[in-house]
């Protein structure tokens, strides 16, 4: 079985998890899926194996070395994006790509097209995975799953090549949000991880968004508009207000790079009570709190024009840019760009404009960026997976490990 064989058979599972639900994992598919790996591992001899009832599923490579060498990790997650159908998975490998747009169905006339996706270009010549055009493909983040595994056979498969103690964990619900609520890092017990979740080959990201949501809450008073005047207050208009009030070019659809945004995600009204959520990001800490002091002077100032108590705001902060943990360990940084170089992928250093596991986990005590699983087109049906990608990425963590197994050999001051 190569890394192509083992994502078509992750992707056969319907991970799709559900943010409606309460439990964890918040689909029991998630937790067939996790079974099967662990099949997997214990036919590769991998040690420590452990699966909990709520889908996390970790495992070790013991080291066959007499030297201690730092236990790193690689983590990916077990769900696909509740955002577009994910049942029943038709891949399709395109060989060849000869540059032109890729006919997904022709049946619904679903085409994957070089005007609206670019970076297609860039793959010419090379075997291309893509959807039937009816779902995802689910590169997010099997692909990152596949490459773990097929690393780890590697390595199983080639006692020669020497190394330290490797982890490695399979969770649940990230893409919902939950991915690491549950997560034992005193279990997981490394120096530092790296989540494969990634995108384009050679992405690297070690810096997120700081993150907050922010939900207003708008009073109004509801009076039989034939007998309204001078006493309704309309809470849906306040809202048009308060949406008005903040910078329309702040808004996601005009921002990139190190942009931050204030996005608004719900909006749910009546003439009695209206709701706003907003999703606050900036990879600055002080600029987001910049956007949230506007968000509490708009209220003010509202509160001063209607009556006091009519809208009223509450701040929660997410996470926070994970590059403040892990720019203070910069052979973390190192290793993965000098592996990415020695296996001849050109390290993209990306400032995530969104938030990975890893921005949790750091902050937890457990420094974990990301790097590429060599997917494009996340959540939609116009997922990509070219198969070389696929394969550096393999080589890459297999070259991380060996790394960072002679650096600690040769090096007696490495940490």
């Amino acid at each position: 079985m190569n890394v192509v064989d083992r994502f078509f058979k992750y992707i056969s599972f319907n991970t799709q998890s559900d943010e409606s639900s309460k439990t964890i994992p918040s689909t029991s598919t998630q937790m067939d899926l996790a079974f099967e790996l662990k099949k997997e591992m214990e036919i590769m001899g991998l040690e420590e194996i452990n699966l909990d009832k709520n889908a996390y599923l970790m495992a070790s490579l013991p080291s066959n070395i007499d030297q201690l060498v730092p236990v790193i990790g690689f983590i990916s997650h077990l769900d696909t994006s509740p955002d577009t159908p994910s049942n029943n998975v038709k891949p399709q490998i395109i060989k060849n790509y000869n540059g032109k747009n890729i006919v997904l169905n022709k049946k619904k006339n679903i085409v994957l097209s070089t005007q609206l996706f670019p970076e297609l270009l860039n793959y010419v010549g090379y075997d291309i995975i893509t959807t039937d055009g009816t779902t995802l493909l689910g590169a997010d983040d099997k692909a990152g799953i596949a490459e773990i595994m097929e690393a780890i056979q590697y390595l199983v498969d080639h006692p020669e090549i020497k190394h330290g103690k490797i982890r490695i964990a399979f969770t649940p619900d990230e893409e919902i949000g939950k991915g690491f609520s549950l997560f034992n890092i005193q279990q997981f017990n490394c120096k530092w991880a790296y989540t494969v979740d990634g995108g384009e080959i050679g992405e690297f990201s070690y810096e997120t968004f700081n993150s907050a949501t922010v939900e207003i809450n708008i009073k109004g008073l509801h009076i039989h508009p034939g007998y309204a005047k001078n006493k309704m207050i309309n809470a849906n208009l306040i809202a048009i207000q308060f949406i008005g009030m903040l910078p329309p070019q702040e808004r996601p659809e005009f921002t990139e790079n190190y942009e931050g945004f204030s996005h608004l995600i719900k909006i749910h009204g009546t003439v009695e009570k209206t709701t706003l959520i907003y999703n606050i990001r900036d990879h600055d800490q002080n600029k987001l709190e910049k956007r949230l002091k506007l968000f509490k002077h708009i209220t003010n100032y509202l509160n001063k024009i209607y009556p006091s108590g009519t809208i009223k705001i509450k701040i929660h902060q997410q996470y926070y840019n994970m590059c403040e943990i892990i720019k203070t360990q910069n052979h973390i940084i190192e290793l993965a760009k000098k592996s990415m170089k020695e296996s001849n992928v050109i390290p993209i250093i990306r400032a995530v404009r969104g938030c990975t596991d890893g921005s949790i986990l750091s902050f937890k005590g457990l420094p974990c960026p990301n790097i590429f699983t060599g997917g494009l087109n996340f959540h939609g049906r116009y997922e990509y997976i070219p198969i070389k990608s696929m394969e550096k990425a393999v080589k890459v963590i297999v070259k991380m490990i060996i790394n960072n197994t002679n650096n600690h050999i040769n090096n007696s001051d490495y940490k």
